[in-house]
């Protein structure tokens, strides 16, 4: 009797090894997946916030045209991660304290599937201190 259930509890567990693999390999797969696609969000952002605070610096320059600050950014995201993140960029005059600033903001899609993404729910902008001469 004792070897009978012994026979019938191997036999139970047999080919759940496979079952389980399966399933903690499912699993992991997800979650490398996972790590990676928030690995390419953060890429993007801090790409995008660079060629933002780039278009400021060159914006800021003495003697620099009017949008010069905006056609360098949308250059430096163009060139980086794609044309589709360099649609919407504003570059504009502020003051703050007394300072003259170059502020030039760029609003792109956050890489959500791939490279795919909600349109304009990233917006990152970046400040210079306008440079005068004399």
């Amino acid at each position: 009797m004792a070897i009978l259930r012994r026979r019938f509890a191997l036999a139970e567990d047999r080919g759940s090894a496979v079952a389980e693999f399966a399933l903690v390999a499912m699993l992991l797969t997800v979650l490398a997946l996972a790590v990676v696609q928030l690995a390419l969000a953060l890429h993007v952002r801090n790409t995008v916030l660079d060629a933002a605070s780039e278009g400021a610096r060159f914006a800021a320059l003495a003697g620099a045209a009017p949008h010069a600050g905006a056609i360098r950014a949308r250059e430096l995201i163009t060139t980086a991660v794609g044309a589709s993140y360099s649609t919407e960029i504003e570059q504009e005059p502020v003051e703050r304290d007394g300072v003259e600033l170059v502020r030039v903001t760029v609003r792109a899609a956050l890489p959500v599937v791939g490279l795919l993404g909600p349109p304009a729910t990233l917006e990152v902008s970046g400040h210079a201190a306008v440079e005068t001469i004399g």
